[in-house]
C-alpha cells in the first residue's frame, strides 16, 4: 500500500488513513505489517475490512469526486460510527454520493434522494424528510426502534 496508483504516499500519511478507516489496528497485528501481501496467495480478507481498506485508499487519494455505495454495510455499528467522522470530513469541499440503507450513514447529508422502485419519491435533508413524514421518516423510525432495515427496493442517495 506504498504505491497508490501513480502517486507515492509516505508510511505516515498511509497509517494515518488505515487509522481513519479503523483498519490500522488489524494491519499492523499481523507479523507482516504493511507489507502484508493480500489476496488469493496472501492474507484473505473479510468483507468488512475489504471495506475499511477500500475507505482508507480514498481517504489517502482525496479524490475530487467520490462515490460510496452501502461502503460501510458489512461494518459493526460501533466500527462504522468511528469511520463516519472521518467520511464527513472527506466528503467536505468536494461532490459525494453515497447509496446507503442504513440511514445513519446519511444524516448530515445536503441533500438526501429517496428512491422507491428506481424512482425519486422525496427529496430534502434529513430534518426535512423527517418532518414530511413519508417513506424517509417511517424507515428512520424502523432503523431506530428495531434495528437496520434493508431492501432492494431502493434507498437514499447523498448527492
Amino acid at each position: 500500500m506504498k504505491q497508490q496508483g501513480a502517486q507515492l504516499h509516505s508510511n505516515e500519511e498511509i497509517q494515518e488513513s488505515a487509522k481513519a478507516a479503523a483498519i490500522h489496528s488489524f494491519i499492523v497485528s499481523h507479523p507482516d505489517g504493511y507489507n502484508c501481501l493480500v489476496g488469493e496467495r496472501g492474507l484473505k480478507l473479510s468483507g468488512g475490512e475489504k471495506q475499511r481498506v477500500a475507505i482508507a485508499r480514498t481517504i489517502l487519494k482525496q479524490p475530487e469526486y467520490i462515490l460510496l455505495d452501502e461502503a460501510t454495510s458489512a461494518l459493526d455499528s460501533r466500527t462504522e460510527r468511528s469511520i463516519q467522522k472521518y467520511l464527513f470530513e472527506l466528503c467536505q469541499r468536494r461532490t459525494c454520493v453515497v447509496v446507503a440503507h442504513r440511514l445513519s450513514t446519511i444524516v448530515h447529508a445536503d441533500k438526501i434522494l429517496v428512491l422507491n422502485a428506481g424512482r425519486i419519491v422525496e427529496t430534502g435533508t434529513h430534518d426535512e424528510l423527517l418532518t414530511k413524514n413519508g417513506m424517509y421518516s417511517e424507515m428512520w423510525r424502523m432503523q431506530n426502534n428495531s434495528g437496520d432495515v434493508s431492501s432492494d427496493e431502493g434507498g437514499p442517495v447523498q448527492n
